[in-house]
């Protein structure tokens, strides 16, 4: 059985809401969009072999923002049907930048473009309603 799939079939995935303070004093939140889904959506991705939901959490943030985190307090989990109707968790956590650059993405890519973004911005370009709900559970 592999660590993305569980006797439910259920898919184990795990991301995170990225925070930073700005020379200004202002909160941005890291976000990212998707081509093939056509969104705006927190970095997360599916768990590998062997590994935790905090470890997918910091290499998949990593792997899709090029901004490597530290990992802070565990917020909630969510659960809905993928794009493949099948049942998904995601773990999330808090995050902190501890180092990296954004990543520049080519358009053949799964992530377009990642940017950080004020929090009332965030909260009119996320997609998903359980995006934003996990925004306001992080920053509250």
């Amino acid at each position: 059985m592999s660590p993305q799939r569980g006797a439910s079939e259920t898919v184990q995935a795990a991301g995170g809401v990225v925070l930073r303070y700005t020379r200004a004093g202002d909160l941005e939140v890291l976000v990212v969009n998707r081509p093939a889904y056509d969104d705006w959506s927190l970095p997360k991705g599916k768990l590998e072999d062997g590994e935790t939901h905090g470890q997918c959490a910091l290499r998949e943030v990593e792997e899709e923002t090029g901004v490597r985190c530290w990992l802070g307090p565990e917020l909630s989990s969510v659960e809905y049907e993928d794009a493949q109707g099948r049942p998904k968790q995601v773990r999330w956590w808090l995050m902190h930048p501890r180092g990296g650059t954004i990543a520049h993405r080519h358009p053949d890519e799964e992530i377009g473009e990642v940017r950080w973004t004020s929090l009332a911005r965030a909260r009119t370009i996320l997609t998903y309603e359980r995006d934003i709900e996990l925004l306001d559970e992080a920053t509250a």
